[in-house]
């Protein structure tokens, strides 16, 4: 299905750098045509970690998944930009919630959307984040990750020195920390008894980000 990008976009008017922010994204960014398929089972509610403005509920909708949904982020100025298009667009069953993680971790069980986060955090907060995550993954949900990998490629370097110049002019208000890598991931998930699969999501843009969808195994669920 083709998002309607327009249409996602309006509900953050009419604030028009929102609007064109948002705009670009769908457009450019493999991420948003390819996350809801990852959220198979309308039943299992999705916590969303470092939300935003909450695109990803937009997209979902957009892609017939009613799932419930709760977007956390640090930013309020973010969290009421996504409350306000989540009510523009008439999207029902969904909270956004200013929550800072390295503080208070929301009560969950479902899914959990962990997108673009991950390499902003120093490798021993990684491991925190990713243990708190996986466990809040029930036996019907999945933990959906996007994040750059260190794999040596030209792509990881150019992932890395982007992010940092994104920070050092002021795009980012993170800077990169660490790129975790695939085996690093799949080791700390294993440990929590979730299985994950990977995919190269970086589409026609020079980054090294993939997309990661992990499960709870089946003898973790029995």
């Amino acid at each position: 299905m083709t998002l309607p990008k327009r249409a996602i976009a309006a509900s953050f008017l009419p604030d028009q750098y929102r609007y064109w922010y948002s705009l670009s994204k769908l457009a450019m960014d493999p991420l948003y045509q390819a996350v809801p398929s990852a959220f198979a089972d309308e039943s299992v509610p999705v916590l969303d970690l470092g939300c935003g403005i909450g695109l990803l509920l937009h997209c979902l909708r957009a892609s017939g998944r009613q799932l419930p949904y709760v977007g956390v982020d640090t930013d309020a100025v973010k969290i009421e930009a996504a409350r306000l298009a989540s009510a523009r667009g008439g999207h029902r069953n969904a909270d956004f919630q200013v929550c800072d993680l390295s503080v208070r971790f929301p009560e969950h069980q479902g899914s959990v959307a962990l997108l673009d986060v991950i390499q902003y955090l120093p490798e021993q907060a990684q491991g925190k984040l990713l243990e708190q995550a996986a466990q809040c993954v029930s036996k019907e949900g999945q933990l959906v990750i996007r994040t750059g990998l260190a794999d040596g490629t030209w792509r990881s370097a150019m992932t890395r020195a982007t992010d940092r110049f994104g920070h050092s002019v002021g795009w980012m208000k993170t800077s990169f920390k660490a790129q975790p890598s695939a085996d690093d991931l799949r080791r700390v998930l294993k440990q929590y008894g979730l299985q994950a699969e990977f995919k190269p999501l970086w589409g026609r843009t020079p980054f090294n980000n993939w997309l990661v969808v992990a499960r709870r195994s089946t003898s973790a669920a029995a």
